[in-house]
């Protein structure tokens, strides 16, 4: 049975000396086994993160970039088929010989009879690599677990736990995340919530605990408890992305930075709408088509920026948008269901955008949150919340 095993690297083989790095506020700690440990001093933007390296969240030593697995399993917004496993197993494997060894999941993933898939899928990926196994052991599983109604006492919470730990049939879960907050509509639940986090901690089921979909005061508020309790938040999911960067997002930011609390940026890409694919001819079918018929128009501007930045770095446009998160000092997990995407996404590290890069994209971000009247990052609300709903009956509602 596969288990998470402390202070393991991954080391690649390459042409050139490839050190291990280990990342710290403006530093960079380089390590080789040629060489004593090095200082580099780097500009305020940071080191150009390149796959082998590493950045710490809390006990955990992580990719600069993770992937998601929200696709994996769901019919409803992705248009999941069983028939795509064999070319999901190909699309981990090449994410995690590159070097990508954060993997972001949920227990409600999946919609109907599938709800968990994506769970499963990673335990099933995980066990039958046929890379080396200091490769397989280094990997950092992150799920979330459910608010659901009926969850009541920490207790089920564990329970909950214990389920997804049986359903990747693994010892021990890198990251157990709360998905969302019940503060707003059931206040007394989410006490039992944060206890039942604090109880996975201490039964070492979870290596660290972390927070989704999480405003700043209820943030601050699960923070403090946690730490009273002995228990450290190591990380905070949010949507994140040039679509998705309010002053919700940038308080979050820095209170993510003051408390040594990783921000995780998941939707990096705007659910597709930065991918530079969708036109008002050409959208996706379900829900996210709704949504991005009230959007597509307005992204010129930012489309426009990324397509010059990347035509003059020779990259693509969702590298581009990807970098733009790392950048912002956020480890983002875009999602993948095939082998072309994961190589994409890989571009998107070993490199980083320059100050005036980012002040052009951020701009052009402006004028379209103007154009669109705000409705690219309220419909993100609406239309993420809405899915979880419908796939699992629960509620996700952002705290402040």
């Amino acid at each position: 049975m596969w288990r998470e095993r402390r202070h393991r690297t991954i080391h690649f083989s390459m042409s050139i000396s490839t050190p291990t790095a280990l990342f710290s506020s403006s530093n960079i700690l380089l390590l080789s086994s040629s060489s004593p440990i090095k200082t580099l001093k780097f500009p305020h933007l940071g080191p150009p993160f390149w796959p082998w390296e590493r950045v710490k969240m809390g006990p955990l030593t992580v990719s600069p970039m993770g992937f998601g697995t929200w696709a994996w399993g769901n019919q409803l917004l992705w248009g999941y088929q069983e028939s795509m496993d064999a070319e999901l197993q190909q699309t981990f494997n090449l994410a995690v010989e590159n070097g990508i060894n954060l993997f972001d999941t949920a227990d409600s993933y999946g919609t109907g009879r599938l709800v968990g898939q994506s769970e499963k899928l990673l335990g099933q990926f995980i066990r039958e690599f046929k890379g080396p196994k200091q490769v397989q052991d280094n990997i950092v599983i992150a799920t979330k677990f459910a608010a659901y109604p009926w969850r009541l006492t920490p207790g089920q919470f564990v329970n909950a736990c214990k389920s997804s730990l049986d359903r990747m049939q693994i010892e021990q879960i890198g990251i157990g995340q709360l998905h969302w907050s019940t503060a707003n509509y059931a206040p007394l639940q989410e006490q039992v919530l944060w206890d039942g986090l604090v109880a996975m901690y201490e039964k070492g089921l979870v290596r660290g605990v972390g927070v989704s979909n999480y405003g700043p005061k209820q943030l601050l508020k699960i923070y403090e408890y946690l730490k009273a309790r002995g228990v450290p938040l190591c990380s905070a999911q949010v949507q994140f992305s040039l679509l998705s960067f309010g002053e919700d997002q940038m308080e979050i930011k820095n209170i993510c930075d003051s408390l040594g609390i990783r921000l995780i940026s998941y939707s990096p890409l705007g659910l597709g709408m930065l991918t530079g694919k969708y036109t008002p001819s050409n959208l996706p079918r379900g829900p996210r088509g709704i949504l991005f018929r009230q959007i597509i128009p307005g992204l010129e501007p930012l489309l426009s920026s990324l397509a010059e930045i990347a035509e003059k770095r020779s990259k693509t446009i969702p590298q581009v948008a990807i970098n733009w998160c790392i950048c912002k000092g956020t480890i983002p997990i875009p999602g993948v269901k095939t082998l072309k995407q994961a190589e994409e996404n890989l571009g998107a590290l070993g490199w980083r955008l320059s100050a005036d890069e980012l002040l052009q994209l951020e701009y052009a971000a402006h004028e379209v949150w103007k154009a669109t009247e705000g409705i690219a990052e309220n419909g993100f609300r609406w239309l993420i919340p809405m899915q979880l709903i419908l796939q699992s009956c629960g509620e996700v509602i952002c705290q402040r």
